[in-house]
C-alpha cells in the first residue's frame, strides 16, 4: 500500500493560544498517522518495535507550512511512498483541509528501519515491504 488516508479532527491541544496547530504538533499528527499505516499494512506498528525491535526513526525531514490549522477542523492525513530503498522510506506527507482540500502542510520525511537493540539501519523486514508494494486497497479514513 504505497498511499494511505486517515482523518483527524484538530484538537485543543494540538494548538498554540492563536487556536492554530502549533507547527511541532504536525510532526506528532504524522507520525500516529504512520503508526496507522504500518497497522492498515497488516505488519502491526506496536509489534514491530515491541516484539520485533524494528523501528522508523526520521533521518530527514523537509516541511512547507502553507496555511494554518485551527482547532475543531477536520483534516486528511495523506501519505505517499516516494521512494523505497533497502533500509529506507522516503514519504510525502500532506496535511488537507477535509471541507475544500487545501493543503495546510506538507512534509518530505526518510525514515530508516534500524534495530532498537543495536541502533543500525537494518534491511526492511520481508512482510513490511512485501505490504508497502503490494496493491491492496487502502483503508477507510480513521476517524
Amino acid at each position: 500500500m504505497r498511499s494511505f488516508r486517515t482523518e483527524r479532527r484538530i484538537r485543543f491541544s494540538d494548538c498554540d493560544p492563536a487556536g492554530i496547530v502549533f507547527y511541532p504538533q504536525y510532526f506528532v499528527l504524522f507520525n500516529g498517522a504512520m503508526e496507522d499505516w504500518v497497522d492498515a499494512l497488516g505488519v502491526g506498528f506496536a509489534d514491530l518495535v515491541t516484539r520485533r525491535r524494528i523501528g522508523l526513526p526520521s533521518v530527514h525531514i523537509e516541511a512547507d507550512f502553507q496555511a494554518p490549522s485551527r482547532v475543531g477542523d477536520a483534516v486528511h492525513l495523506l501519505l505517499e511512498v516516494e521512494r523505497l530503498g533497502s533500509r529506507s522510506l522516503t514519504l510525502d506527507w500532506r496535511c488537507v483541509a477535509a471541507r475544500d482540500g487545501e493543503v495546510r502542510m506538507r512534509m518530505r520525511q526518510v525514515v530508516v528501519t534500524t534495530s532498537l537493540e543495536t541502533h543500525r539501519a537494518v534491511a526492511i523486514p520481508p512482510d513490511l515491504r512485501a505490504a508497502i508494494e503490494g496493491d491492496g486497497p487502502s483503508l477507510p479514513s480513521h476517524t
